[in-house]
């Protein structure tokens, strides 16, 4: 049960899904660490919620570790920070991929190895994984972000087999196109017809949702899983009509 009483780290909180997040948990009672590198915009996440900012480049190899020794005790850890990057694969350089990689995957992959000692050993916790639908279908001109979010979707699964009546949950939620900072970050405009954008509250309500339940995978919408499950089935079809629509 996530309220009063539950310590909670959010990755990427300064802004959209992690913002959103952080202030639906605070209204809920919960302490929340908050980290981000914007360490403006994180003070003024802090203070809607009442958290507590970490700011951190997560890059970084050690600064998972170090945002866990800082945070103490956690309950809920929400992976939630990622980079994009937009173009053609054969002209991203290869500093952007290690990047992207670096903040998507290997901090994730370091934030959950470094939380999960201790949820293990107070025998409850639980983990988010913030993925996305291009994780799912894959998608042109985000070659090297669509495979970071996929390996996520892998990372959680193999998760929620391993801790199976341990005590400790793992969902991942994977939203759509949600209407953030994300893509005046990575340096192009969302110009796709489909999907069309959600609010970050509304990833934030799934995400809260899924871990109160203890539900494995949450697609926002959830009739994104119809493509995503379709893709599985019958991938050349799904594939010509991506490049058809999309």
């Amino acid at each position: 049960m996530i309220g009063p009483g539950t310590r909670a780290v959010v990755t990427g909180a300064s802004s959209g899904i992690g913002a959103a997040t952080a202030e639906l948990l605070a209204r809920r009672g919960c302490h929340v660490v908050l980290a981000g590198r914007d360490g403006a915009a994180l003070t003024e996440v802090a203070g809607r919620t009442g958290g507590r900012a970490c700011a951190a480049d997560l890059a970084g190899p050690d600064a998972p570790a170090r945002l866990l020794a800082e945070a103490g005790e956690v309950d809920l850890l929400v992976c939630n920070a990622g980079v994009g990057w937009a173009g053609r694969f054969e002209d991203m350089p290869l500093a952007d991929i290690e990047r992207l990689v670096q903040v998507n995957l290997l901090s994730v992959l370091r934030l959950v190895r470094a939380a999960l000692p201790a949820m293990l050993a107070r025998g409850r916790g639980h983990i988010v994984l913030v993925s996305s639908i291009a994780g799912s279908m894959g998608v042109a001109r985000e070659a090297a972000y669509s495979a970071s979010k996929a390996a996520v979707q892998v990372l959680a699964g193999s998760l929620r087999h391993e801790l199976a009546g341990r005590g400790v949950g793992v969902s991942v939620v994977v939203p759509g196109v949600v209407d953030t900072a994300f893509f005046t970050r990575r340096g192009a405009p969302y110009d796709r017809r489909r999907p069309r954008p959600v609010p970050p509250e509304r990833v934030a309500k799934a995400l809260v949702r899924a871990a109160e339940r203890g539900r494995a995978e949450v697609f926002v919408p959830s009739w994104l899983r119809l493509p995503a499950r379709l893709r599985g089935l019958a991938p050349g079809p799904v594939d010509a009509l991506q490049r058809r629509f999309g």
